[in-house]
């Protein structure tokens, strides 16, 4: 069974893709990658389809986490019932 984490924040280009490559970079070094499914996503569509903020990836970068491949979405109705655990940031 995998389980799956949602990170949520308000646009979705900070906080919240962060806490995705971060989590996702922790459970690929614990191993547990394959059975934790790990997404993020914004109450607001204002950036939909944008990278995360520079300043944020900036600082990701310098601490060894890629956010480069993220692209910023809309929490949709469905996303509560495909999701495990939603942690709003």
């Amino acid at each position: 069974m995998i389980t799956c984490v949602l990170f949520v924040c308000m646009g979705n280009i900070c906080r919240s893709p962060t806490a995705e490559a971060v989590m996702r970079h922790k459970l690929r070094e614990a191993g547990l990658h394959e059975r934790i499914r790990v997404d993020s996503a914004g109450t607001h569509a204002w950036h939909a389809g944008a990278p995360p903020d520079y300043r944020s990836a900036h600082h990701a970068a310098r601490r060894g986490y890629d956010l480069s491949a993220l692209r910023a979405r809309e929490v949709v109705d469905a996303d509560f019932d495909q999701f495990d655990l939603i942690l709003a940031m």
